[in-house]
C-alpha cells in the first residue's frame, strides 16, 4: 500500500517552493526552530507564521513530522479502531494531525479543523484535498469549538502549549465533558525540556477520568524533503519523540 505522504509531499513542494529557494526555506526553518526552543513566549503573537519563509518551513517540515508522529501515536493507542465518524482538529495548523488520524482510520472520518490563523485554515484545506479526505477548516477559538459527540474524536496536537492559561483552563473541562459524552480525546505535545505545569495538571485530570499519559519514541524514515531540510538546518529528527494524553469516549 502506498504511503499517503508520497502524494502529499510533492504537492507541498510545488506549492511552497514555487517562489522560494531551498536555502531561503532552510534559513526560515532555523529561525522557526529557534523560536520554538528559545523564544516560546512569542508563539502566542503569531510569530511562527509571520513570513512566507516560516510558513513554507512549517508546512514542508513540521507538518509532515506532526503527521508522522500523530499517525504513530494513533496506531500505538489503537485509536483508529473503530474509526471515528468525525475528527475535530483543534489548532489544526496545516491539518496534519486530523489528517493523520483520518488516514489511519481508513480515510473515512470527516475532518474539521479549527485554527485562529487564516493561513493555517487554507493550508489545512489544501492538506485534506491533497490526501483526498472529506473535511473542512475554519477560523475560531479552540476552547469554543463544538465537540463532535458520540463516535467522534478530538485531537489537539502541538497546540495546547501555545494557548494562554485562560484558554487552557476553559478547554480542559470541555474535553473531559466531551469524553463523558462519547468523544475520544487525544492531546499530543513535544517532550518538554523545561517544566510545563499545565501538563501535570492535565495528565492528572485525564487519569482521573480513566485516561492515560504516555511518552513516545519512534524510529521512522524521513521523507526526502524533510530529511534534506533536517540536515541542512542542523537538526536531527531520525527519532520522533512526543508525549500524549488519551481518553476514550465513555458514552
Amino acid at each position: 500500500m502506498s504511503d499517503p505522504l508520497d502524494a502529499w509531499l510533492p504537492a507541498l513542494e510545488r506549492r511552497h517552493l514555487a517562489s522560494l529557494t531551498f536555502p531561503e526555506v532552510r534559513r526560515a526553518l532555523q529561525a522557526l526552530s529557534s523560536l520554538y526552543v528559545e523564544r516560546r513566549g512569542r508563539l502566542q503573537t503569531g510569530a511562527a507564521l509571520d513570513g512566507a519563509g516560516k510558513r513554507a518551513a512549517f508546512a514542508l517540515f513540521y507538518g509532515p513530522l506532526h503527521f508522522m508522529a500523530v499517525r504513530e501515536v494513533v496506531g500505538a493507542l489503537g485509536a483508529h479502531r473503530p474509526p471515528p465518524a468525525r475528527i475535530l482538529d483543534l489548532g489544526c495548523g496545516t491539518g496534519a494531525a486530523g489528517a493523520a488520524w483520518a488516514v489511519s482510520s481508513g480515510g473515512t472520518p470527516f475532518v474539521e479543523g479549527v485554527d485562529g490563523s487564516a493561513w493555517a485554515v487554507e493550508e489545512a484545506r489544501f492538506t485534506l484535498a491533497a490526501l483526498r479526505l472529506a473535511g473542512t477548516a475554519a477560523r475560531g477559538r479552540l476552547e469554543e469549538a463544538r465537540l463532535p459527540g458520540r463516535r467522534g474524536a478530538v485531537v489537539a496536537a502541538y497546540t495546547v502549549n501555545e494557548m494562554d492559561d485562560e484558554g487552557r483552563a476553559r478547554l480542559l473541562p470541555r474535553l473531559l465533558e466531551g469524553a463523558r459524552a462519547g468523544t475520544a480525546v487525544l492531546v499530543v505535545e513535544p517532550i518538554a525540556r523545561r517544566r510545563t505545569p499545565w501538563w501535570d495538571a492535565w495528565a492528572a485530570a485525564f487519569a482521573g477520568a480513566g485516561g492515560r499519559a504516555d511518552e513516545w519514541r519512534f524510529r521512522v524514515p524521513l521523507p526526502e524533503i524533510v530529511a534534506r531540510l533536517d540536515r541542512a538546518a542542523g537538526l536531527d529528527h531520525r527519532e520522533l519523540t512526543c508525549r500524549s494524553l488519551w481518553l476514550t469516549g465513555r458514552a
